[in-house]
């Protein structure tokens, strides 16, 4: 596991990288410059997903009329720390459509489509969701996890790539509304978690399953100093960790919601706590993992965490 990043923030490449590729500008090819067309022979749009949690779900509203590229999809890869290059840079530059988390968590995205004199049709995730801050607290932009913002996010792609490809409109707006209709039964579940187990505790290493174990009824147990610590890259003071480590071995907390993709010493004394405690532990992740769609992925999430409650 990798020891977490200095900060949450996408890097970004140097500015003379920017500079290099901002002349190649926009175009209708593919992104890798290619040409692309449908069954139909018409030009696929290209569309760049800052990870493939968004690009899966462009592909199943847009089907065979997009060539979409996902610029995170290394299940292995941290996206704290991911520094974007050239070729991230080329294929933004040539996008129709852009499909970006925001909320800070991929700010590369913006500065290289500046860079480049982009005039792509860019959606932000958080800022279709309407999600924002608490009061005196930070945004958790983690959206994805969060399915009635899933929900807007698939329509404002559907009318994005209706935008892009008039003739197919209607077939984007249908496919969004069949994809909509397959985050209902993901709701239903945990509508019965919070039935079975509403009020229970809960901990977290990151913010990142938080509008899950919310919508499900859980409370996240886990000192704020922590998780923040965790997600910024920082160290836990040793106070703040001996506070996380007695929810497991005071059995506080029912599960420990994990994040396997940010892993560090710290967060794996957490885990061998929870484990020793017989607690347990629910791994969860920031992209897809290999060979997973978006629906299926967040179903054994759903199933997982309710099936660690049941315990």
């Amino acid at each position: 596991m990798r020891t977490p990043p200095p900060r949450r923030h996408l890097a970004l490449i140097t500015g003379a990288s920017l500079a290099l590729l901002a002349a190649c500008g926009s175009s209708d090819s593919a992104a890798d410059g290619s040409s692309t067309s449908d069954s139909s022979g018409s030009s696929k749009i290209t569309v760049v997903a800052s990870t493939n949690v968004y690009g899966d779900i462009v592909e199943q509203i847009g089907g065979e009329h997009v060539d979409v590229t996902s610029i995170i999809s290394d299940p292995d890869q941290d996206p704290h720390s991911y520094e974007a290059d050239t070729q991230n840079q080329l294929a933004l530059s040539k996008a129709k459509v852009v499909v970006e988390n925001g909320g800070g968590y991929d700010d590369f995205v913006d500065r290289m489509l500046k860079s480049s004199d982009s005039s792509a049709e860019v959606i932000n995730a958080v800022k279709v969701s309407g999600r924002t801050a608490p009061e005196g607290g930070e945004l958790n932009e983690h959206i994805w996890y969060d399915f009635p913002s899933v929900a807007k996010i698939s329509d404002s792609i559907a009318t994005a790539l209706g935008k892009a490809d008039p003739d197919h409109a209607a077939t984007f707006t249908k496919n969004a509304e069949t994809f909509k209709s397959k985050l209902t039964p993901l709701e239903s579940k945990e509508a019965q978690i919070k039935k079975e187990h509403g009020g229970e505790g809960i901990g977290i290493t990151e913010p990142v399953p938080l509008y899950l174990t919310e919508a499900s009824g859980l409370v996240n147990k886990t000192p704020e100093e922590f998780s923040e610590a965790i997600e910024e890259g920082d160290d836990v003071s040793p106070k703040v960790l001996q506070e996380t480590l007695a929810l497991y071995s005071g059995k506080q907390v029912e599960a420990l919601v994990y994040n396997a993709q940010t892993s560090g010493p710290q967060t794996e004394k957490v885990e061998s706590a929870a484990k020793a405690a017989g607690i347990p532990v629910v791994p969860v992740t920031e992209t897809l993992p290999k060979g997973e769609n978006y629906l299926g992925w967040m179903t054994a999430n759903v199933d997982a965490l309710a099936s660690a409650l049941a315990k």
